[in-house]
């Protein structure tokens, strides 16, 4: 099991869902469903690896404005 670095930043489904302009809840479907890692907090928030979700965001297809 990969284990956390000192180094990793970790977003809140709130930072998450502005990057993506989703509703926070859209987030946490996608952890539920496995499209994207969370990790647990001690208090049972979600967090998520900002190295994933910027993967995530540069596979995601140009929408048109």
């Amino acid at each position: 099991m990969n284990r956390l670095t000192d180094a990793e930043v970790l977003l809140t489904p709130g930072e998450v869902a502005a990057l993506f302009r989703v509703d926070p809840k859209t987030v946490t479907r996608w952890a539920k469903a496995g499209k994207i890692t969370s990790i647990r907090t001690l208090g049972g928030h979600r967090r998520y690896r900002e190295s994933e979700v910027k993967e995530l965001l540069l596979d995601q297809p140009e929408s048109a404005s």
